[in-house]
């Protein structure tokens, strides 16, 4: 299974960047489909990043649950809302939703693992 999940990344990673390659020999560096490779590069870099410490975390007891799943759900939610505000604002805009939705991940975490229980 890790190995289809990884060629499957890979084959999209690639695809993503033949498609910006593509748009900025055609001069739109900041066309939908490069803004499109941005989110989904975001996205997956703070999975591997969150599935990373969660990692260390669990194996030095400080983390007793950690669901993926939830995860991908958060990302595929708010990677597609980072993609609409970045078309409809700005980048700055998109990248404020990432960082609001890596913030409400760490919440969830937190909460699941109980460091707001008395």
């Amino acid at each position: 299974m890790t190995r289809w999940v990884l060629v499957t990344v890979v084959t999209l990673m690639l695809a993503g960047m033949v498609g910006v390659a593509l748009a900025r020999h055609f001069g739109r560096s900041g066309g939908r489909l490069s803004i499109a490779v941005s989110v989904v590069s975001l996205w997956l870099a703070a999975w591997v990043l969150w599935s990373f410490i969660a990692g260390l975390a669990a194996h030095w007891g400080m983390l007793a649950w950690y669901d993926t799943g939830l995860f991908a759900l958060l990302a595929l939610i708010g990677g597609f809302w980072q993609y609409r505000t970045h078309v409809r604002t700005g980048r700055e805009h998109g990248l404020a939703v990432f960082v609001g939705g890596q913030l409400v991940w760490l919440i969830i975490l937190l909460v699941q693992n109980g460091s707001f229980e008395r």
